[in-house]
């Protein structure tokens, strides 16, 4: 084996190829076809979309496996340790399986150079083939298209919503994004859209395609009742189907009803191969979890953990904050990447945050202090401290809290971890 620990592979895979992003999709296909995996022994489920991707994962693997199927689900990024992007049956790949699979894909590839992601996606691949899923649900990198999940077919494919975000590589409007995004559809299989407004391309690419076409409030939709809701389809030869009295998805905010029907449309789409009960469904929704989706840590001191870094999801965010009442004072601890619209993404939170900690992150895409407290000031933030560190940003919040005020984390996935590895509260609550 090339390397003993999970640590040096990821180390070395850092350095294989020149470039960090390399939308193509041939060199995955080449491992794949080497390791017999060009069509994977199980379905596959591929979700792409600029939010919501790792909700609807969360809820269609909770879904499936509360019908007793066997699941393989593969997001990024990560957290706080890489093994939760490859997970069987809700738990991470171990250190070992990703080592040994890491050393098939070195094995296989040749000369051929992957890329960090590109390596990932073929582990992933790889080890849900090992572990004999039934079905492996592929959460799209970026965009869609040239992604590294799209070297094999998916048997269902869906959208969950389409806005500005990666605009160096996706374009800087939703047309072209949603044409990018859409190129996970294939023809003959089901194409899920939980967007209710989709770009024109995305249904165009669709029909050219040939695939089987779902979209948000047209092939199926949802109600929301008083204590529950319902999902309803119609397709185009006129056959309804609901499936009412459904519990509100564990997942918090009003977007996971969304997320959650569209989810249901995939399963649906797919029913003949995963025949799924009423029970089934009710008991994915309840038992449905997901880290850092406005994830609510309760203390003294509470904290909202969210990975919140476009316009789209910080308007969620906002929309959940003012649905969460709060007695004392909403404090901000953020830094965002300077390729993102830093001031897209603080502008919705403005009014709701009463003082604002920034600091960098260890990253060559961080922004610097000066370009977030510009563009928190411009927006016109109450109050705003500056921080040297990651430490020293969360002490300083701490110094500033009572109890009965919230913190509110977000930003990017890297900001989050970077605060929950310091966080006693988080810490305790794990150990409980």
């Amino acid at each position: 084996m090339r390397f003993q620990t999970l640590g040096q592979w990821l180390d070395w895979q850092e350095t294989l190829h020149p470039k960090k992003v390399d939308m193509a999709l041939e060199r995955v296909q080449h491992v794949l076809a080497s390791m017999g995996l060009a069509q994977p022994p199980y379905t596959v489920i591929t979700v792409a979309g600029t939010n919501g991707k790792g909700s609807c994962v969360a809820l269609l693997s909770a879904m499936l496996r509360a019908g007793g199927y066997r699941v393989g689900a593969y997001t990024s990024p990560h957290i706080l340790r890489y093994n939760e992007r490859v997970a069987v049956e809700g738990k991470p790949a171990s250190d070992e399986a990703l080592c040994e699979s890491f050393e098939r894909i070195d094995r296989a590839r040749g000369e051929t150079p992957l890329t960090y992601f590109e390596f990932g996606t073929l582990a992933a691949i790889d080890i849900f083939a090992q572990a004999k899923v039934d079905v492996a649900i592929l959460e799209v990198g970026l965009g869609g298209r040239l992604d590294a999940t799209n070297a094999v077919d998916a048997d269902a494919a869906l959208i969950a919503s389409i806005s500005i975000d990666h605009v160096a590589w996706l374009g800087d409007n939703r047309e072209s994004i949603g044409r990018e995004k859409a190129g996970v559809f294939r023809a003959g299989r089901p194409a899920v859209c939980g967007d209710a407004d989709p770009p024109i391309n995305v249904r165009r690419v669709a029909a050219e395609l040939g695939a089987e076409w779902w979209g948000a409030n047209e092939e199926f939709g949802y109600r929301k009742e008083v204590a529950s809701w319902t999902w309803w389809s119609s397709d185009a030869h006129g056959v309804a189907k609901q499936r009412s009295a459904l519990p509100f998805p564990a997942l918090r905010g009003e977007v996971q009803l969304a997320n959650a029907a569209a989810s249901i449309a995939v399963l649906e789409s797919l029913a003949e191969r995963f025949p799924l009960s009423q029970s089934d469904i009710r008991a994915g929704l309840r038992g449905v979890t997901l880290s850092a989706r406005f994830q609510v840590v309760p203390a003294p001191v509470a904290r909202i953990y969210d990975v919140a870094h476009n316009p789209g999801a910080a308007i969620e965010l906002a929309k959940r904050l003012q649905s969460l009442p709060c007695t004392g004072k909403t404090l901000a601890v953020t830094s965002i990447f300077a390729d993102k619209d830093i001031a897209g993404v603080v502008s919705p939170l403005i009014n709701l945050i009463d003082a604002w900690h920034i600091f960098t992150l260890d990253s060559e895409r961080a922004a610097s202090l000066d370009q977030l407290s510009t563009a928190l000031l411009a927006s016109g933030a109450k109050q705003l401290d500056s921080h040297a560190s990651t430490a020293d940003a969360w002490q300083g919040v701490l110094a500033g809290a009572e109890a009965g005020d919230r913190i509110v984390i977000f930003g990017s996935f890297y900001t989050v971890a970077a605060i929950m590895s310091l966080d006693e509260a988080l810490a305790e609550e794990i150990d409980c």
